[in-house]
């Protein structure tokens, strides 16, 4: 019988969890330590005990103060490999990527839980460099996951992944010349429609600040912001430049700082993600510019915090939750070896039209 999560503590869901990965057989003798499986499991240490304790409550496992939690009941691993463990693959730790980010990562291990599975992160910039390939051998063969997700990938680990035909999904967009399942927002539209919504209200002079582009979900980006601004006619004096600047506040703070001193300033920008827009907007707020009345800005995503800010942002958002329902609809047909009709899994986020933007008469 499926689990009703949203009437499932995270605690019951840890300790599922763990029953599940003992009942597999992924431990044996001993669980790891309470660090790792917290990592392993994306819980905290309080919680982690909590479960453990309702494991030993059932005499499943015993805990021993100053060693490492014994199993009491011996299983076999089963041979229908009902029970699966997926890996996430990142080039950082979980907690440090945007909230949004780790919304979907948690509703996506509990649904996993749910079913008895386990959803185990790995990090590392060793599997992110130019040639990753050896490193990501060794851990595909050190781990026995059933399929991976690729989280903030690139072009290198992509093809890797394809050419071994090692089960994987991405968490993000493919890159030109990948075939593999993804599932991503879809950007181009995004940024196309940032730009016609500024274009319409008035604004000639476009600017889209963003990062030089490393993921192919930025790289549509851009190419939709100029779909967007070609939208006009050739003879239109409508201009739509593209900043490449670091995430760094530093050089962000720099960036903006030159871009308002320009005689023919932008009178709109279009910000990669949110916490570059708490930089653009600190720098417009200290040389004086009203927002909107000086300048316009549209934010391409959005985190709960940009509501905190007066005027609160116009921005991008989506469901955490529909974008894990996709990833995890994916994984089934991965790990049943299930043909996957659709690989290219795009959702349009919802526009929120709020008071960071309006129109612009020239003046």
């Amino acid at each position: 019988m499926l689990l009703n999560l949203d009437r499932v503590t995270v605690i019951d869901q840890a300790a599922n969890a763990v029953r599940k990965g003992i009942l597999a057989g992924y431990w044996q003798e001993r669980l790891p330590g309470e660090r790792r499986l917290c990592k392993e499991l994306q819980v905290g240490r309080n919680t982690l005990r909590a479960a453990l304790g309702q494991l030993q409550s059932d005499g499943l496992i015993e805990i021993i103060p100053g060693q490492r939690t014994r199993i009491l009941q011996k299983v076999e691993k089963p041979s229908d490999q009902s029970q699966l463990k997926v890996g996430l693959l990142s080039p950082g730790p979980i907690e440090l990527l945007f909230p949004r980010q780790i919304l979907w990562i948690d509703k996506l291990r509990s649904r996993l839980a749910g079913e008895g599975h386990l959803l185990k992160s790995y990090h590392g910039q060793q599997f992110f460099q130019r040639d990753p390939g050896n490193a990501i051998l060794r851990l595909i063969r050190q781990e026995s996951c059933s399929c991976w997700i690729l989280v903030s990938s690139s072009k290198a680990i992509q093809e890797w992944f394809e050419s071994n035909s090692v089960p994987c999904l991405v968490a993000g967009t493919c890159h030109h010349g990948i075939d593999l399942p993804f599932v991503d927002i879809d950007y181009q539209a995004l940024c196309r429609h940032a730009a016609t919504t500024l274009l319409r209200l008035g604004h000639r002079q476009i600017a889209y600040l963003t990062p030089p582009p490393r993921l192919a979900g930025d790289i549509h980006s851009e190419k939709g912001f100029l779909e967007g601004i070609n939208t006009r006619k050739p003879d239109s004096t409508a201009h739509g430049e593209i900043l490449h600047v670091e995430l760094s506040p530093g050089q962000i703070v720099n960036a903006v700082t030159r871009l308002i001193k320009r005689n023919n300033r932008p009178s709109a920008l279009l910000v990669h993600n949110a916490l570059q827009y708490l930089s653009v907007f600190s720098v417009l707020a200290q040389a004086g510019l009203r927002i909107p009345g000086d300048i316009s800005l549209i934010c391409r995503e959005s985190e709960n915090f940009l509501q905190f800010l007066d005027p609160v942002p116009a921005r991008y958002t989506h469901d955490p939750v529909e974008f894990a329902k996709k990833l995890s609809r994916i994984i089934g047909k991965l790990t049943t070896q299930s043909p996957i009709l659709q690989k290219s899994n795009l959702l349009m986020p919802e526009y929120v039209d709020a008071a960071s933007v309006s129109s612009y008469n020239g003046q």
